[in-house]
């Protein structure tokens, strides 16, 4: 048991540090879901967005958290009071299930944002393994130079399908460049996808 979930019980008392720790949650939950005083970016389409640089992982790793939070509310059988109204575990898990959507195609793009997944994905992650051919279809060896020259920088889907990852995602007005040298965007990173692992186990 960890102590976000003794302070929810009630179980430990909940005044100074502790006080602060639990608050500052709050107040990140309420900021996220938009019913704070300081809420998160939220582009036209409705993805929570944070900075430029492969911006998914970091949607990621707050969805993890927030439905984590939830399991203690809904547990403690509480909710929290944000500026804008009370938010309970099922608008927690309503809102986690909305970035989901998003990331899997429900967007203005009507593109999936994981590798593989639906009928429009990425087609050029930025990853070296799946922009050059496998050693299955052309056993000679690429070297560094020629796997920049001549895949890098190739106007064309790459050669292998990196299925299952998540790109960095689109910008705050939801827009996407599909280019393998867009690694701001295009980059497929464990950091983006880890955290989505149990967000789903949750959601399924």
């Amino acid at each position: 048991m960890d102590l976000k979930q003794l302070l929810v019980e009630g179980k430990v008392n909940n005044t100074g540090v502790l006080a602060q720790y639990k608050n500052g949650l709050d107040g990140f939950m309420c900021n996220l879901v938009q019913k704070g005083s300081n809420n998160i970016a939220m582009s036209p389409g409705g993805m929570v967005w944070w900075k430029m640089d492969n911006d998914l992982q970091y949607t990621t790793s707050a969805l993890l958290v927030v439905l984590a939070y939830s399991e203690y509310l809904s547990a403690a059988k509480s909710s929290i009071t944000c500026p804008a109204g009370a938010v309970g575990p099922d608008d927690l898990v309503t809102f986690a299930r909305s970035q989901v959507d998003y990331i899997l195609g429900s967007n203005p793009k009507k593109m999936s944002y994981m590798v593989g997944f639906g009928s429009s994905y990425p087609l050029q992650p930025h990853h070296r393994g799946v922009s050059i051919p496998s050693i299955k279809k052309d056993p000679a060896k690429i070297p560094c130079k020629a796997g920049f020259d001549d895949w890098f920088n190739k106007n064309a889907p790459n050669p292998n399908v990196l299925t299952g990852a998540i790109v960095g995602g689109p910008d705050g007005n939801d827009a996407y460049d599909d280019s393998r040298g867009n690694f701001r965007q295009a980059e497929a990173a464990t950091a983006n996808v880890a955290p989505l692992v149990g967000v789903l186990a949750k959601l399924a």
